[in-house]
């Protein structure tokens, strides 16, 4: 006669320890098998992909550290190396003539923007758009003041002659050039007057054409600043 099966125990086997017969929990899905002929993702992703990205990473660095443009030749890159500080003056004489050439290195850097017409450089009477404008009619015309040195120059040769004639005809000469510089003056202020009331309402024309006419006296190539327009120019 079989003896029945306490509870809880299978027919399969005999009655064990229960410490010995718990089952301990394995997480299968942590670990990985690699069967054979597979491969894993890091394997099977493209090799060309990786390549492009290592080569855009490369190009930036090159770009990055200035290798994007070509080399300067060595004479070039010498040539806009600065050189190496002048060393300190040993004497009073030689400190006194180093400032004395940084002054006319300076003076003659702001000459020549002053005659280019650089408004920072130029004196207060020249400064603002009116009298920038005002240059611009008188060297935009041909003017009887740009000839009052040559006819001045043949008349004072005249009376030195001694000839009663030619004196009197160096006079006669002198009176009617300031007779027609007087018109011309006329008709050149009445332009700028005109002109400047035009485009600057505010302004007073008075100040204006006093230096128009001033300027319209002396030869062209001796306007300071220089003339920025040709003759017969629009204004």
């Amino acid at each position: 006669m079989a003896t029945p099966l306490p509870v809880g125990v299978h027919c399969t086997g005999p009655e064990r320890d229960s410490r010995a017969s718990s089952t301990t929990h394995v997480d299968f899905a942590a670990v990985k098998l690699r069967l054979p002929g597979r491969r894993g993702p890091a394997e099977t992703a493209d090799p060309t992909a990786s390549a492009t990205s290592d080569g855009e990473l490369t190009d930036q660095l090159i770009k990055a550290s200035g290798k994007g443009r070509p080399t300067p030749k060595r004479h070039e890159a010498q040539g806009r190396r600065p050189g190496p500080p002048p060393p300190p003056p040993t004497t009073r004489k030689e400190a006194y003539k180093r400032m004395r050439e940084q002054q006319a290195a300076s003076r003659g850097n702001a000459r020549r923007a002053a005659l280019a017409g650089d408004e920072s450089y130029l004196p207060a009477r020249d400064r603002g758009p009116v009298r920038k404008l005002v240059r611009d009619i008188v060297d935009s015309r041909r003017n009887v003041g740009g000839l009052f040195l040559a006819v001045a120059g043949i008349a004072l040769l005249g009376t030195i002659l001694p000839y009663a004639i030619v004196r009197v005809a160096s006079t006669f000469l002198l009176f009617a050039f300031f007779l027609v510089l007087v018109a011309d003056s006329i008709v050149l202020g009445r332009r700028i007057s005109r002109t400047v009331a035009e485009r600057f309402p505010k302004e007073k024309p008075r100040g204006a054409v006093w230096y128009g006419v001033s300027r319209a006296t002396m030869v062209r190539r001796w306007r300071f600043p220089k003339p920025e327009v040709q003759v017969g120019a629009e204004v």
